[in-house]
């Protein structure tokens, strides 16, 4: 916590330890994240090519795109963001990542807020040592920028605080507030989906601090707030064709033909995978039996901390001016914070095991959890109160038993998450590196000796556009070389119009075959060399089988 301290005449803030031991802990996960981010750790693909792509059109004012391009539900907010450091010192992916690491700062000192107006303020520099480490999963999600999750919890975040701002009384601009919480929602709506329930608790503690505000002023202000946020959406929506609106394309790719997997198979892969993945538990390859016990206790932990928030909010009730309605409302914002971070969680994880892709795909898809970090203080609050019970002495045998396995249990999630880190800040970063180099020769050799236009699979593609600055243009192609995922179609109608286009395969790959078969006897007369794992072929006649 911060106090005032007069010094010469002025005031200046004083830390308290907490604090103090909290600050230190966010500068060394921002450092860490720094370091990674100046060596392009994790490696980058053509979907965060594809956002940055985005930037470097908004930042020349070629293109102010609403959506990611190909599709109609993914928010370009991390790409306007972007957009003007883009412009000034060229595409890069450090510098578009740096404002996904600003971001992340921001994450930090507001859950650091939040979790000391909720919790002690140990318990908040405890939160934020645990999210300040990050192996490669979590890192991934932080850093790298495919849209959605990095903006959206410091929003809801900030929300929250509100919230509880005009709950106690520490706001002074209601209508304001109530106005900026409108923008963050309509901003998050926009940008990602899968902070829906996060959104809908969120708001649901809004109306319960401030109901009777909300028939007035403060509530046209909050709907104001949400239709601005939004309105990029909803002008995009209305102009959209039959079947391409963002409900309708959202609903398509959410969907997946053919029987789905049980039940039993959709928890096991959300709860004992995605669950530990997404908090740092587990390296990016898949957890261990030993390592899934979190996503077991999981469950019992919102249950908990549940329990916890509803005695506390009855037990304000009894407190020392709970007769005013303003000081009720004061004690109770607490509890109904955490509620709605409990519920969050619930809502979330619960629309995650629905989709068949929790038990087909869990690795890949864990992802959609990592919003799952916003819960963390209400998820471990019951485990340090019944441990600090303990250690203070004040509970029977039965506390003192469960107090000490509450440390154990906050004990054995500090390690085996500090110990995945350090495994993948010393091992991990290797093969990302190499990748990214042979990405870098490959820009390098064809921006310097053509060709200029080629054609490519979808991982390659938008990713040697924009490590070029666009000098190399790129169309996609499947395995097969038919047509494939082209998000920006100007790209692949300039290779289409290209009298002698190349081709980039990587090595011996299936479409590396297809395209010597396709060339026939015309392979070995072909001019071919091979650059850091790829092969770029030049026929003197384009191969387009399409046709």
């Amino acid at each position: 916590m911060s106090h005032p301290e007069q010094h010469r005449g002025r005031w200046r803030p004083r830390l308290d330890r907490p604090a103090l031991v909290a600050l230190l802990f966010g500068l060394v996960g921002v450092v860490y994240r720094l370091v990674l981010t100046l060596f392009t750790v994790p490696v980058s693909n053509s979907d965060e090519a594809t956002f940055g792509l985005a930037a470097l059109h908004i930042g020349q004012g070629r293109e102010h795109p609403v959506f990611l391009y190909g599709q109609h539900y993914m928010g370009m907010l991390e790409s306007y963001l972007a957009a003007p450091l883009v412009a000034v010192f060229g595409p890069s992916w450090p510098v578009l990542r740096l404002p996904m690491l600003a971001l992340y700062a921001v994450f930090l000192y507001l859950i650091h807020r939040l979790t000391r107006r909720l919790g002690t303020p140990w318990f908040a520099a405890f939160v934020v040592g645990l999210l300040a480490l990050g192996p490669e999963r979590v890192v991934r999600d932080q850093l790298t920028v495919v849209g959605g999750r990095p903006e959206v919890k410091p929003a809801v975040l900030l929300m929250l605080l509100i919230t509880v701002g005009l709950a106690v009384g520490t706001v002074h601009r209601r209508r304001l507030a109530i106005g900026l919480f409108g923008l963050l929602v309509g901003l998050s709506v926009w940008s990602d989906w899968l902070i829906l329930p996060y959104l809908a608790v969120a708001g649901l503690a809004l109306v319960w601090a401030v109901r009777r505000e909300l028939f007035g002023w403060a509530g046209l202000l909050l709907v104001a707030g949400v239709v601005v946020g939004v309105a990029p959406m909803i002008v995009d929506n209305l102009r959209a064709g039959p079947a391409e609106d963002s409900l309708s394309v959202f609903r398509e790719v959410s969907t997946k033909a053919g029987p789905q997997p049980p039940w039993s198979d959709r928890v096991r892969g959300g709860l004992l995978e995605g669950v530990p993945l997404a908090h740092g538990l587990c390296p990016v390859d898949g957890c261990g039996r030993w390592q899934q016990w979190f996503g077991v206790l999981y469950p019992l932990l919102l249950l908990a901390g549940a329990a916890l928030a509803v005695l506390a909010y009855r037990r304000a009730a009894g407190a020392p001016g709970g007769e005013r309605a303003g000081a009720l409302r004061a004690e109770r914002v607490g509890p109904v914070v955490q509620l709605a971070l409990v519920a969050g969680a619930a809502l979330t994880l619960l629309s995650y095991v629905r989709s068949p892709l929790a038990a087909t795909s869990p690795l890949d898809n864990a992802r959609y959890l990592s919003v799952l970090q916003l819960s963390l203080p209400a998820v471990l609050w019951p485990l340090w109160v019944a441990a600090l019970t303990a250690w203070r002495g004040t509970s029977s045998a039965l506390g003192r038993f469960t107090g000490a396995l509450s440390a154990a249990v906050l004990a054995a999630l500090t390690v085996s998450t500090l110990v995945v880190t350090v495994l993948f800040a010393a091992t991990g970063t290797a093969a990302s590196r190499t990748e990214e180099r042979q990405a870098r020769e490959l820009a390098t050799a064809l921006r310097a000796d053509g060709p200029h236009e080629v054609y490519g699979d979808y991982w390659t593609c938008n990713r040697l556009i924009f490590n070029t600055d666009e000098s190399v243009v790129c169309g996609v192609l499947d395995g097969d070389l038919s047509p494939g995922q082209n998000r920006y179609r100007p790209y692949w109608r300039q290779v289409g119009r290209a009298e002698r286009p190349g081709y980039v395969v990587e090595a011996d790959s299936p479409m590396d075959r297809r395209l010597r078969r396709l060339l026939a006897d015309r392979a070995d007369a072909t001019p071919v060399r091979e650059v850091g794992g790829y092969r770029v072929y030049h026929p003197e006649t384009p191969v387009r089988p399409w046709r």
